[in-house]
């Protein structure tokens, strides 16, 4: 959802809707006793970039980290995998704005979760081989160019952010995947793939339909280092979604230094508030702004004001 870019970045994101069930999970190899559980449906939705004609990745499998385990290896039997093929899963997923595609389905316990990882499929290596992760850019669209990803095919794209799955009630995640912080160009041609650009958001229902926020948090006094965003409805406390972003530091033509942090948030239509709260400064409130269904609302800036 976020980076050091300001608001015309792209932005792609992928949704997990987590349906709450009553079936019971045990990790294998562990203790006795069941927790109350969620189901977890897995699907995909992006924002157009760009310069980039097409992403595309070979998805092998999906993890997901229950908050306290984030060290863990992936062979923990206590990390539930959410998804597994048997023939990677790819995905152009630039093809689907305001979109979904349902990728797979889990129960897992109801409690709290802290990081996703994406384990990807590997390019070939040797001449004659196409990339199975790669990108084209607009300007050369047939041109296959392959995305580096050294830890994907190992332990995983490890997207960091906190989420809750709550029995009794429907979930919603949002993977917010932005292509021009996700994507780094190395200088000499090729791409890099890292998880710094992609964030989890949590939305309050899972979404058939839907439109975006997006803007950047900045502070000019003083890094902010993470924030708390939440959406709220108009005539309502009750957040629809939220999420953790993070600052980055940028510089400026004119010589001035600010920490940015770009957020971008899922939302059926409707008229909302953006609510940002950061350690050491006051609480951020945006004016209303309302979201057109296929369609994204630009909030502008978040200036953040620091405590005295």
């Amino acid at each position: 959802m976020f980076g050091n870019l300001k608001k015309h970045c792209s932005v792609v994101g992928v949704l997990l809707l987590a349906a709450v069930s009553l079936a019971q999970w045990g990790c294998s190899g562990g203790g006795g006793g069941s927790a109350k559980s969620g189901t977890l449906q897995v699907g995909l939705t992006d924002k157009q970039s760009d310069a980039f004609q097409q992403v595309v990745v070979a998805i092998r499998e999906v993890r997901l980290v229950p908050g306290g385990m984030e060290n863990a290896e992936d062979n923990d039997a206590r990390l539930p995998v959410l998804v597994s093929y048997s023939t990677p899963h790819v995905v152009n997923i630039l093809t689907l704005r305001f979109q979904q595609e349902i990728l797979g389905t889990i129960t897992i316990p109801a409690g709290s979760y802290s990081q996703v990882r994406l384990i990807l499929e590997p390019n070939p290596s040797g001449q004659g081989h196409d990339p199975v992760n790669y990108l084209t850019l607009k300007t050369a669209p047939t041109l296959k160019v392959p995305l580096t990803t050294p830890s994907a095919q190992q332990s995983g794209l490890k997207v960091l952010g906190q989420f809750e799955v709550k029995e009794g009630i429907i979930n919603a995640i949002l993977l917010d995947f932005d292509p021009n912080t996700a994507i780094v160009a190395r200088g000499n041609g090729a791409y890099n793939l890292k998880p710094a650009g992609i964030r989890i958001i949590q939305s309050g229902s899972p979404l058939t339909s839907f439109g975006s926020l997006s803007g950047t948090v900045v502070s000019t006094a003083r890094d902010w280092s993470s924030a708390t965003v939440t959406v709220v409805p108009q005539n309502s406390v009750n957040p629809i979604a939220g999420s953790t972003i993070f600052s980055n530091l940028s510089s400026h033509l004119s010589g001035r230094q600010s920490w940015e942090g770009d957020f971008s948030s899922f939302v059926p239509a409707g008229i909302y508030r953006v609510h940002v709260q950061a350690s050491g400064f006051a609480p951020y409130s945006s004016p209303l702004k309302n979201v057109i269904n296929s369609s994204d609302t630009a909030l502008g800036d978040a200036l953040l004001t620091p405590l005295p």
